[in-house]
């Protein structure tokens, strides 16, 4: 019997993009980063999920700066040509903005969200990508390097 999941294919979710898509998780998570997010992770979930490919998780400071950090990922993948599919949690007081690229959901979160939704113990069976060494316009996107959760080096 056929499976009933099936991800639609939007724009980037076939294999032949997985390395593009990986270097703007990872171009997100260095934008967080910069914006001054704390506990900047991503998750692969391409072996989990046939929704998503990536999380990208960060906690944030302020709503102030959640916003910032949202809209600065926002104007720099629509640069790229890349359509934000939605947001939420944006416009109002929320402690959480998510952000959903199809392939890539951001989420940009308080430190108190963070910790009571807990989508690192979630998804703690996804690999954590090391976004920090990954580089960006080279070949070398095609190797993703990736974190297993269950070593020591996690």
């Amino acid at each position: 019997m056929a499976d009933d999941v099936t991800s639609t294919p939007v724009e980037g979710t076939d294999a032949t993009n997985r390395p593009t898509r990986h270097r703007q998780a990872c171009q997100a998570a260095r934008i967080a980063d910069d914006y001054r997010s704390r506990d900047v992770v991503v998750l692969d979930l391409t072996g989990i999920t046939p929704i998503v490919d990536y999380f990208v998780v960060a906690t944030g400071t302020s709503q102030r700066q959640i916003h910032a950090v949202a809209d600065e990922i926002s104007r720099v993948f629509k640069e790229d040509g890349d359509a934000r599919l939605g947001i939420e949690g944006h416009d109002n007081d929320s402690n959480w903005t998510l952000i959903d690229f199809g392939d890539i959901v951001v989420h940009v979160q308080d430190a108190e969200a963070r910790t009571l939704y807990d989508l690192d113990g979630l998804w703690a069976d996804a690999p954590r990508v090391d976004w920090q060494v990954a580089t960006t316009g080279t070949t070398a996107d095609t190797a993703i390097p990736t974190v297993d959760p269950d070593s020591d080096t996690a």
